[in-house]
C-alpha cells in the first residue's frame, strides 16, 4: 500500500513553500513518521550532489535533512538550471541531458530541444521537447518514495494557477492529480492581498483540480491573529475550505531555497542576534554578485561566525574595505568574467592580489581567476584569457563533474561537493586541498589568492576557522574565529525552528488526517469570477 502525502502549493513564488515543506517534514519525523520530501521539477542554480553523485535542488537536500533522511535524486527528478532568460540545462534523475529552450521544454508551437554541442541529446521522456512526457518519470519516482516512506511531502513550484502552463504541468496540480494528493495552498500575507490570492488561485482551477484543494495556510503574519479570524471565516464561506493555520513572521527562519539571496541561511543568520567577535576586530567579506550566481550558500558558513560581516557587491569601490573578496560559483563563467571586467571589479581584484590581500574563487569563480579558459560547451566562446591570478588553465568538458570529495586543507579535514563542466589543469602554486598523503586533490593557492572547485568546504568547522585565521593575518585584522561555532548545529537549530512553527501554529491534527486519508471529497466548485 502506498504511503500518504500532501502537496504544498503557493499563491506565488517565494510564498514559503520550501520552508513550510521543510517544517512539515521536521514536525512529522519528530512524531515518529518516516517522511521524505519531493519536488517533481525545480528551477534553480542552487544545487547539491547526493552521495550517489546525482545533482538535485539544494532546497530538497535541506528538506531531506529536515526529514533526517539521505537526499536522493528521487526527491527532485527534474532540475532546470538557467543559462539565460530563455534556456536552461535540463538535469534528469541527477544527470544533465542537454540545454533546452523554454519553448522546447514546455512544448510550445514548433518546440524543439536545443542540446549543447556534444551533449547527450534529450531522449526518453524529453524526446521532442515535451514537458508532459516527464509526468510518467516523476510519478514513478514519487511512487518509489511512497513505497519506502510513511509519508511524502511534495513541494509545488510558482503557483498552481499558472493556467498557461497547466496542460504540461508536472509539479503542481499535475502531480497532485496523478497521486490523488490533497493540496494546501500557502500565501504570504506580508505581501498583502492574501485572501484575494487564496480565492483567485482556487477559482482559476478546473473543477477536477479544485477538488484537491483542501485549504490554506497563512504565512509571515505580524500582529494579533484574532484580527484575521473574520477574514478566514469569510474565506471559508466563499470557498468551503478551511485555513490550516497562521504562521507568524519570524526572523532567522529559512533553508537553502532556490535563488533568492535573502532566504538563504546566510540571510537568516545576519538577521538574528549573534555573539560578539572573539578578537578585537571584525572581518569584512565582499562577495561579487556575478550573473547566474550559483550556490551562493557557500558563504553562509562565513556569516555564521561571530564577527564576520558578509555582503554581496557589484561595484569596485565596495571591495576597498573588504578583508576577503569571494568570487562565487556561476552557471556562466565567461559571462561572469566579462561582467567583472566591465564593472572594474577585475582590476580591483588584481590590485588586491598584488597587495597580498585575500581573494577566494569558488568553482566558476576559481576558473575566472586562472590564466586561460577554453569553452566550447557552456558559452561556446572558445579560447580567452582569465584574470591570470592563479596558474590554472581550464577546459570545459561535455561531461559534468558531480562528486562528494573529502580531503585535507590547512591541516584540517574538509568535505565538499563538485558541480562543474570546467576541468582545471594546475601548472603551479600549492594545492588547495590534498589527500591524507599530501597529494593535491583540487584547487590552487598562490600567496593570498585561493581557488577551489569544492562547494560547501567552508561548512567544515575546523577548516573554516583555519582559513579565517589566515585571512585575518593577511588582512592585518585582530580577528579570531569562535572555537565552538558549529555550522551543522546551527542548521539543525534552523530546521527545528521550522518544525516548531508548524507544530505550534498549524492545525497538525487536520494536516495529519489529510496526509493519511488523501484528497478530500465533497468540496464545492468555485466558478471563475464568483462570487
Amino acid at each position: 500500500m502506498s504511503a500518504g502525502g500532501l502537496l504544498v502549493a503557493g499563491t506565488t513564488s517565494d510564498a514559503g513553500k520550501s520552508v513550510v515543506t521543510a517544517g512539515i517534514c521536521r514536525w512529522l519525523v519528530r512524531t515518529g513518521v518516516k517522511v521524505a520530501p519531493f519536488k517533481a521539477q525545480n528551477m534553480s542554480l542552487n544545487s547539491f550532489v547526493t552521495r550517489e553523485g546525482a545533482e538535485i535542488g539544494r532546497a530538497q537536500a535541506m528538506q531531506a535533512q529536515a526529514a533526517r533522511v539521505e537526499p536522493s535524486a528521487l526527491m527532485n527528478p527534474v532540475l532546470l538550471k538557467p543559462g539565460s532568460d530563455r534556456s536552461s540545462q535540463v538535469v534528469l534523475l541527477g544527470k544533465p541531458v542537454g540545454e533546452m529552450s523554454a519553448r522546447g521544454f514546455f512544448g510550445g508551437p514548433g518546440a524543439a530541444a536545443e542540446p549543447s554541442p556534444g551533449a547527450p541529446s534529450p531522449g526518453g521522456a524529453l524526446r521532442g521537447g515535451r514537458q508532459e512526457g516527464l509526468l510518467g518519470t516523476v510519478t514513478a519516482c514519487l511512487e518509489e518514495l511512497r513505497g519506502t516512506y510513511d509519508a511524502v511531502i511534495c513541494e509545488g513550484a510558482g503557483s498552481p494557477a499558472e493556467i498557461n502552463l497547466r496542460r504540461t504541468d508536472i509539479v503542481n496540480m499535475g502531480i497532485a492529480r496523478a497521486a490523488n494528493f490533497p493540496v494546501v495552498v500557502v500565501g504570504d500575507i506580508d505581501r498583502g492581498g492574501v485572501f484575494a490570492s487564496f480565492f483567485g488561485t482556487t477559482a482559476l482551477l478546473s473543477a477536477a483540480d479544485q477538488a484537491l484543494i483542501a485549504g490554506y495556510l497563512v504565512n509571515k503574519f505580524r500582529g494579533d491573529v484574532s484580527l484575521l479570524e473574520p477574514g478566514m471565516e469569510m474565506l471559508r464561506g466563499l470557498t468551503g475550505r478551511q485555513t490550516f493555520g497562521v504562521l507568524p513572521f519570524r526572523h532567522g527562519l529559512g533553508i537553502d531555497e532556490e535563488d533568492g539571496l535573502r532566504v538563504s541561511l546566510r540571510g537568516a543568520v545576519r538577521e538574528s542576534v549573534v555573539a560578539p567577535p572573539v578578537g578585537q576586530d571584525v572581518l569584512r567579506v565582499a562577495v561579487c554578485a556575478v550573473p547566474l550566481m550559483s550556490n551562493f550558500t557557500d558563504v553562509d558558513a562565513l556569516a555564521a561566525e561571530p564577527g564576520v560581516v558578509v555582503r554581496f557587491v557589484d561595484r569596485a569601490e565596495e571591495l576597498l574595505d573588504a578583508d576577503l573578496v569571494v568570487v562565487p560559483g556561476t552557471r556562466g563563467t565567461v559571462g561572469a568574467l566579462e561582467w567583472l571586467r566591465e564593472r572594474g571589479l577585475a582590476d580591483a581584484i588584481a590590485r588586491r592580489a598584488v597587495e597580498g590581500r585575500p581573494v577566494l574563487g569558488i568553482c566558476g569563480g576559481y576558473q575566472v581567476l586562472g590564466e586561460h579558459i577554453e569553452d566550447e560547451v557552456e558559452s561556446r566562446a572558445g579560447a580567452l584569457n582569465g584574470l591570470g591570478l592563479l596558474p590554472v588553465r581550464v577546459r570545459f568538458a561535455v561531461e559534468k563533474t558531480l562528486a562528494r570529495p573529502v580531503g585535507q586543507a590547512l591541516g584540517e579535514r574538509v568535505e565538499g561537493y563538485e558541480i562543474h563542466h570546467g576541468v582545471a589543469d594546475v601548472l603551479g602554486g600549492e594545492a588547495f586541498v590534498s589527500d591524507d598523503r599530501g597529494r593535491g586533490l583540487d584547487g590552487c593557492r598562490v600567496g593570498s589568492v585561493w581557488g577551489t572547485h569544492w562547494h560547501g568546504a567552508l561548512e567544515s568547522d575546523g577548516f573554516r576557522r583555519a582559513f579565517l585565521r589566515e585571512v585575518a593575518a593577511a588582512a592585518g585584522r585582530r580577528f579570531l574565529p569562535a572555537p565552538d561555532t558549529s555550522f551543522g548545529t546551527l542548521r539543525e537549530e534552523q530546521l527545528d525552528l521550522l518544525g516548531d512553527l508548524i507544530e505550534e501554529h498549524a492545525d497538525t491534527d487536520a494536516l495529519l488526517r489529510l496526509i493519511e486519508s488523501g484528497a478530500p471529497s465533497g468540496l464545492p466548485f468555485i466558478a471563475p469570477g464568483a462570487p
